[in-house]
């Protein structure tokens, strides 16, 4: 069934989400083309997600646990999340379709605080911890946020916010001590609240991108969205149970990390392991001890874990996900071979909330990345915009229940092509219907599984006052999949030094999230340009593939020279 672009009547309050809302015919094509995506008119995803479960399974199941011991109950989560409805309605004054901002690393109050928001009407903006005031304030000026509810030790880069551009934004901490915290302010309130009614087509998501020209695009997701990822990849290709306890190393602000633990758990009644921060070694340390049965993190983790040796520390896991970057063959095979564990590859997008292509068990096929999950559709279209056959390369096109809405939707054309969501992926697809990833089409930098825009980094690096020029492209690594790499032109008479590229460095990382911080740098006289002064990003992406082709060759005669010295 393809879903008419009329919209019911909104529970909103506050219209800014509605009304911001792209022009339908701007829309992607919406499919509900099985069974479990029919929704009724009037939907909270919250009532779905917390008080739906407890209907089933009961209140007493694990909910959250963290490595440090803390465990909380679906009863428990319930409550909490109520309490965080009364303090924003009672005490705060929010109405349904105000926005809330949240910030803070993995943990129960931020889920608790999440489902609270949506269970009084808000609207939740997702912003992850690592990221500086730089990155804050345009996601800020866009959502227009009334509240922020922020882990205290994250709350200076909020507060500055606050006294530049949003002067009536309400900043309420939680996790330190004092009346006002939320937490205390909580655990003030009875925990008896009535869900707002919600329609199901209500925004109840704003869910900024990683800012491939440094301007994050805000992607805007309605109430049914959240249920609908879990009755496609949720469902069909994960498959939890309630006696899974799954461990993801995304944050919650990743629509990646907020599905793999919040919203599949608590829909099959399983249990999340919230991980504020790991390390791959002490991610599977923490898997071993704590009986992890699902994992999901990037192919970098995996590779780092089996560098380690520590693969064995993961065979009681169930199921294995890789998402954020495509995993290379040979991780794969090496988990299979080690340990017997075959992971799950699968690509999503912001802008379509989750992952839509994938396999699992017998439906693996290594090195492709599988076929459009139940839900969806998804082709290969060519410069013109016509599907390409098996074995043509050419952009990734999808159409399923979710879609590319973005707030203010001025860049929305760019996204959507006759009706597909066109996700800047190069894939071509076999005669069996399987996808196999090339690369991406535009300036994205993907490495350890974020996406760094690489405009953003240029811009930041620009601000250095020893720098002319600066121009920044991806260079492949083998356990990163690819690093930033800058080529960075100085002022006259500066040294471009191993100093100078770590003053770049540090520089990059006091503006921005520090995983986006360059690190090759590498110093030019003068940038490559056209006869018209276009940027000949090329040139710069051959220089790299030069010095890796060197390198692996002097790395192949050395391994020849050790191999016979030791014959």
């Amino acid at each position: 069934m393809t879903l008419p672009h009329r919209l019911s009547p909104s529970a909103h309050i506050d219209t800014f989400t509605r009304d911001r809302l792209p022009p339908a015919d701007l829309w992607p094509t919406i499919e509900f083309s099985t069974p479990e995506l029919r929704y009724p008119d009037r939907l909270n995803a919250a009532t779905e997600l917390i008080d739906t479960p407890i209907s089933l399974f009961g209140p007493d199941r694990p909910a959250l646990r963290t490595p440090s011991g803390e465990l909380w109950s679906y009863g428990e989560l319930r409550i909490r999340a109520r309490q965080i409805a009364q303090v924003l309605t009672e005490d705060l004054g929010l109405v349904p379709g105000q926005r809330v901002l949240l910030r803070s690393p993995n943990n129960p109050w931020t889920v608790a605080a999440w489902l609270g928001v949506l269970k009084a009407g808000g609207v939740v903006v997702t912003t992850m911890a690592a990221l500086r005031t730089r990155e804050l304030v345009p996601v800020a000026e866009r959502t227009r946020p009334s509240i922020a509810l922020v882990d205290h030790r994250f709350a200076d880069d909020v507060h500055t916010v606050r006294d530049t551009v949003l002067p009536g934004l309400a900043v309420v901490e939680y996790g330190g001590t004092g009346p006002e915290d939320l937490v205390a302010r909580a655990v003030a309130k009875s925990g008896e609240f009535t869900d707002v009614r919600t329609a199901a087509d209500d925004v109840a998501l704003l869910g900024p991108t990683s800012g491939s020209t440094g301007a994050p695009k805000i992607t805007m997701h309605f109430h049914r969205d959240i249920l609908s990822i879990d009755n496609t990849f949720g469902r069909h290709t994960l498959g939890l149970v309630p006696h899974d306890l799954v461990a993801c190393t995304a944050p919650l602000a990743f629509t990646f990390g907020l599905g793999m633990l919040v919203v599949f758990p608590l829909r099959a009644g399983a249990c999340a392991l919230l991980t504020e921060s790991a390390t791959p070694p002490r991610l599977a340390e923490i898997v071993r001890r704590d009986g992890v049965t699902v994992l999901a993190t990037a192919p970098t983790a995996y590779r780092a874990i089996l560098r380690e040796g520590k693969e064995q520390w993961l065979a009681g896991l169930r199921i294995g996900v890789s998402a954020g970057e495509h995993i290379p063959r040979a991780t794969w095979e090496q988990l299979r071979t080690h340990i017997g564990l075959k992971v799950v590859d699968g690509i999503g997008a912001t802008e379509l909330l989750h992952i839509f292509i994938s396999a699992a068990g017998a439906d693996i096929r290594p090195g492709a990345t599988g076929k459009a999950v139940p839900g969806y559709r998804a082709t290969v279209l060519g410069p013109d915009g016509t599907e390409l056959g098996p074995g043509e390369p050419g952009r990734l096109g999808v159409i399923g229940p979710v879609g590319c809405r973005y707030l203010d939707g001025e860049r929305q054309r760019d996204y959507v092509l006759a009706g597909w969501n066109i996700t800047g992926d190069i894939f071509h697809r076999d005669e069996d219907g399987y996808f196999h990833y090339h690369a991406r089409s535009d300036s994205m930098i993907v490495s350890s599984g974020y996406n760094i825009g690489g405009p953003e980094v240029e811009a930041a690096i620009d601000t250095h006052p020893d720098v002319v020029e600066s121009a920044v492209v991806a260079r492949p690594d083998p356990e990163r999949g690819s690093i930033v790499c800058a080529f960075v032109v100085l002022r006259d008479g500066v040294p471009g030094d191993e100093a100078k590229a770590k003053e770049i460095q540090d520089h990059v990382k006091r503006i921005l999230a520090p995983y986006k911080y360059p690190r090759d740098v590498r110093f030019q006289d003068a940038l490559p340009r056209n006869t018209s002064g276009k940027l000949q990003r090329f040139k710069l992406l051959r220089q790299v593939q030069e010095v890796q082709q060197v390198q692996q060759a002097d790395d192949e005669r050395a391994a020849e020279a050790k191999a016979v010295a030791e014959s």
